[in-house]
């Protein structure tokens, strides 16, 4: 029997509805770790040139208009939109005389960039900055920087050259070692709006590490992954940004070592 068959089967119907999204992808997580260390020792990471290669393959498909958009190298043909994030963006371009200029940390090579851009496209000044590694950025800038979409390999380089007025991280922050030193570099940077998405949080006490699995379908790699302590969380913006939206994100429930855990996003405004 299928574990599929297995899963539906025997677990509740609103359990189910909840793991919808991980159900025949293949993504699974596994084990839990006393620190990122230990996992990375059991890992190959996000800096794996392969991953980079299929990245690369998927979004010159989306540049030729053969899909709408890629996420982690899944090329998606029909229009897929996060409202809550649009959400986010359009009301920091609302408080910005229609202007938005985001900084996208972890963005890959613009994924979240082609999936709003028609979305954003009323706006009268769209800028958009995606901060990431080396690799990814020097074929960035090679291959698909424009006036609209740059790439940028620190924070520091993004904020100087497109003063963005949001920044915009999306599944990401549970894949780097020290997620807060990031966070507390984009708080410090006093950007008036943070806008979370596809992010783990659990409701145990301390931040949880364990392993993800990602099948060859997407890109094969284990990755160390951070199950955020919510109350933690939230506590980093204390006094220096307010939450104006918490939602639950595309990615559903997750299991790992029989613990649950839930993808989610916020929106934060600084106060």
């Amino acid at each position: 029997m299928q574990t599929k068959t297995i899963t539906r089967k025997w677990l509740p119907p609103a359990l189910i509805e909840r793991l919808k999204p991980f159900l025949g992808t293949g993504i699974y997580f596994s084990a839990n770790y006393t620190d990122w260390e230990a996992a990375s020792a059991h890992a190959s990471g996000y800096d794996s040139v392969l991953i980079l290669e299929q990245v690369k393959q998927a979004m010159l498909k989306v540049k030729a208009g053969e899909a709408v958009f890629e996420r982690d190298s899944v090329l998606i043909s029909e229009a897929q939109h996060s409202f809550p994030v649009l959400a986010g963006l359009l009301r920091a371009a609302g408080e910005s005389g229609n202007q938005l200029s985001v900084l996208d940390f972890g963005g890959s090579l613009g994924s979240s960039y082609f999936q709003c851009r028609d979305f954003l496209s009323v706006l009268p000044s769209l800028k958009w900055g995606v901060v990431e590694q080396e690799h990814f950025v020097n074929y960035g800038q090679g291959f698909l920087q424009t006036e609209q979409l740059r790439f940028f390999i620190t924070i520091a380089d993004c904020m100087r050259q497109i003063r963005p007025n949001v920044a915009l991280l999306s599944s990401v922050l549970q894949y780097l070692p020290e997620p807060y030193n990031v966070l507390d570099e984009l708080v410090s940077s006093r950007i008036p709006y943070i806008v979370i998405d596809r992010t783990p949080f659990g409701d145990q006490k301390g931040d949880r590490i364990t392993i993800q699995h990602v099948p060859p379908s997407i890109y094969e790699a284990i990755l160390p992954c951070r199950v955020f302590d919510k109350k933690k969380f939230l506590d980093t913006f204390l006094d220096r940004y307010e939450v104006i939206a918490l939602f639950d994100g595309s990615d559903g429930t997750a299991v790992a070592n029989g613990l649950g855990f839930t993808f989610g996003g916020m929106i934060l405004r600084q106060v």
